[in-house]
């Protein structure tokens, strides 16, 4: 029974209730509820379990906070939870929602340590999502996170660039056709999933000259229910490139 125990046992055929499942049903529910806080304030007294599924969700929350405190205390818990998820691969490797926030919190870790840091981890940052994928094909998140990948590598300025060159000798390649054929089967997976995806469907577009096809997928992301701060996000990005056709 590890550390969690039992807080609930019925006969011998019914289903035993471990401390484990229920923190993990909380922490999913306050997730949907955006209530990050909570969620960090009840799994924090176990980030040392070494239970993935535990530490994962902390790790997820404590990415979601950094995004709204000061930007000392966002780079604190960047740190700490990327430190977290890698302990956490350590013991079980074969986790695949761990594999893909250790590729966003590496990304966002890399955010604070500049450009350099940036191009030096970007074959990291998707080697995680390719273990993800390999674990989990048919996540149109990670689909998501590798067309933004190809994205953000297509579209690297002449400066990065030969920055990439002097550390690798040979930068990352990779172009917006590439792209977008991640972000276009992430929609063949599960359609309108995500605002993000739609977002970058129009950015992609614009970037490939398809007027039509970019407008129809800003509109979408600009029209998306707004659910959470990345919604939010997409709305506002899609309504400043609308506003420029």
């Amino acid at each position: 029974m590890g550390i969690w125990g039992l807080t609930k046992k019925k006969g011998d055929n019914e289903t035993i209730i471990t401390t484990k499942e229920v923190l993990i049903a909380k922490a999913d529910a306050l997730y949907e509820q955006e209530q990050y806080q909570e969620i960090h304030d009840l799994l924090i007294n176990y980030k040392d379990s070494g239970d993935i599924e535990i530490i994962w969700r902390l790790c997820r929350a404590m990415y979601k906070l950094s995004k709204i405190v000061s930007e000392v205390d966002g780079k604190k818990l960047i740190f700490e939870a990327y430190d977290l998820i890698l302990k956490a691969l350590e013991i079980k490797e074969d986790n695949w929602a761990a594999h893909k926030w250790a590729s966003i919190l590496l990304n966002s870790k890399t955010l604070y340590e500049g450009v350099k840091a940036q191009i030096k981890e970007s074959y990291n940052i998707k080697k995680h999502m390719l273990r993800a994928m390999e674990l989990n094909p048919k996540e149109p998140t990670l689909m998501y996170m590798l067309g933004t990948w190809c994205y953000q590598v297509a579209d690297l300025t002449w400066y990065q660039r030969k920055i990439a060159s002097v550390i690798f000798g040979e930068p990352p390649s990779s172009s917006f056709e590439e792209a977008l054929k991640y972000f276009e089967t992430a929609e063949e997976i599960d359609p309108n999933f995500y605002s993000q995806n739609l977002l970058m469907l129009g950015k992609t577009y614009l970037k490939l000259n398809q007027k039509e096809l970019a407008m129809k997928y800003l509109k979408m992301a600009l029209e998306y229910p707004a659910k959470n701060e990345d919604d939010r996000d997409a709305k506002q990005e899609a309504q400043k490139l609308l506003k420029k056709f």
